[in-house]
C-alpha cells in the first residue's frame, strides 16, 4: 500500500502554507479587534469631552466684513486700473462725472 505522502510529495508543503495562511488570517483578525478596542475606547473618552467653541466674530458681523473688503477691492482695483493703468488721475475715479461719462461710452451715446 503507498503512503499517502508518498501519493502526493507537495502535501506537506500545502499544509504548512495551510498553517502559515491560518496564522496570518488570525492576526490580523487579533487587529481588528485591538483597533475595534481602542475605537471604543476613544469614543467614551469624546463623549465625556465637551467641545465648546466660542466665535470671535459673530456671523453678521463676518458678512459685513467680507461686503466692506469686497468693496474696498473694488474701489482700490477702480483707481489703479483708471488711475496708473489708465490715462487719468487716480482720484477722478471717485467722482460722478466719470462715471457718468464711463456709462454713456458703454450704452453708446457718446464715442
Amino acid at each position: 500500500m503507498i503512503d499517502e505522502k508518498q501519493k502526493h510529495p507537495q502535501w506537506d508543503h500545502m499544509k504548512q502554507k495551510d498553517t502559515t495562511e491560518r496564522q496570518i488570517v488570525a492576526s490580523r483578525v487579533a487587529r481588528s479587534q485591538q483597533k475595534k478596542q481602542k475605537s471604543v475606547k476613544e469614543d467614551e473618552s469624546e463623549k465625556r469631552r465637551i467641545w465648546v467653541q466660542i466665535r470671535l466674530l459673530p456671523i453678521w458681523l463676518r458678512v459685513v466684513l467680507v461686503l466692506l473688503l469686497l468693496t474696498g477691492a473694488a474701489i482700490l482695483g477702480a483707481i489703479v486700473g483708471y488711475g496708473y493703468i489708465g490715462d487719468g488721475q487716480p482720484a477722478d475715479v471717485l467722482k460722478k462725472e466719470t462715471w457718468t461719462h464711463i456709462l454713456d461710452i458703454i450704452n453708446g451715446k457718446e464715442s
